[in-house]
């Protein structure tokens, strides 16, 4: 069952083309990677479905319904949660104050402040810590379990890895299984490919905000995906 559908979607910046024409299925349970240079609409994406940008054109239909113009907070209620680039928590706030936020408009699911801490058991020792006091592995982490704490039937992840030491990204990535075990569909937008690939169950690149590739990881070759990513001559029609 299609989860989220994108019917021919454009959003723009004044007179600035993000996202042109976009299309896409993402099927209930399942993981979408969009990859892409700086600049290539991946975040204008994530927003326009959590609901922060209005699309000139097109459609979003989320498990049936039409949301293209539907507000933020209804979508967050209705299942849909971002994790924004950059984290964005409340500074000034402590750990555990941070997670409660994400109940806000929460559903009924299997995240709680004790599953946050089983996923990332650093949290339980540090839970009265503020925000300001964490490395940016950390703060990513909060960021994460303020999203889970609403128990998002869709996970919007937008640059997780951004700024983050390897040791820090590969930790966040080790948490994904038990996050995608749940049955939560994400869409995930990352520029560490790598990482991207070992989670997901097809993926999708945009180029200057048009899709030039897309297909499950195990058919894609490493040639296709740096010609799609550079916009290499010959990348454009590649995949599926």
């Amino acid at each position: 069952m299609t989860l989220l559908a994108l019917d021919h979607v454009t959003v723009r910046h004044g007179q600035l083309t993000a996202v042109n024409d976009l299309s896409l299925d993402l099927p209930d349970g399942t993981t979408l990677a969009v990859i892409g240079a700086n600049g290539a609409g991946k975040t204008t994406l994530l927003r326009a479905i959590a609901g922060t940008l209005t699309p000139a054109d097109g459609t979003i239909t989320y498990d049936g319904n039409d949301i293209t113009r539907m507000p933020a907070h209804r979508r967050a209620g209705n299942g849909i949660r971002l994790v924004p680039e950059g984290r964005r928590l409340f500074p000034s706030l402590t750990v555990a104050e941070n997670l409660l936020a994400g109940a806000y408009r929460r559903r009924s699911g299997p995240w709680d402040v004790d599953a946050v801490i089983e996923l990332f058991p650093w949290i339980g020792q540090r839970r009265g810590q503020s925000a300001r006091s964490l490395s940016g592995g950390e703060q990513q982490a909060v960021a994460i379990g303020r999203a889970l704490m609403g128990n998002p039937r869709l996970l919007l992840l937008d640059e997780i890895s951004l700024g983050l030491s390897p040791v820090a990204v590969g930790q966040l990535y080790q948490a994904m299984p038990k996050i995608l075990a749940t049955g939560t569909t994400v869409l995930l937008v990352e520029q560490d490919v790598s990482q991207a690939l070992r989670i997901a169950d097809e993926v999708l690149c945009l180029l200057e905000g048009k899709q030039v590739l897309t297909g499950k990881p195990a058919e894609l070759t490493s040639e296709q995906i740096e010609s799609a990513y550079f916009g290499l001559a010959g990348a454009r029609g590649s995949g599926r």
